[in-house]
């Protein structure tokens, strides 16, 4: 797995009105396929949010993340694009 692993928006599915929430995004990693991203509203914009799962203290964690600042923005510029179309 030492070889480059491609990366695509795989599914996008918007959401129309005033919810902070305006997509659902999967996207594929090589063989593997990551459900549950999101395109987010927020003060400064638009951004990406994680896949989370809800733990048993009741909090909400991301179940899914980039390691690197550059492998986040890289993931976060393809969804936005693809949303963008």
């Amino acid at each position: 797995m030492s070889e480059e692993l491609s990366l695509k928006v795989v599914r996008l599915h918007r959401f129309d009105g005033e919810s902070k929430t305006k997509a659902f995004v999967d996207i594929s990693l090589g063989d593997f396929i990551i459900k549950g991203l999101r395109v987010l509203e927020g003060k400064k914009g638009l951004f990406l949010g994680m896949p989370q799962e809800k733990a048993k203290d009741g909090k909400w964690y991301n179940a899914f993340y980039p390691i690197t600042k550059e492998a986040r923005q890289s993931l976060s510029d393809l969804v936005l694009a693809a949303y963008q179309e």
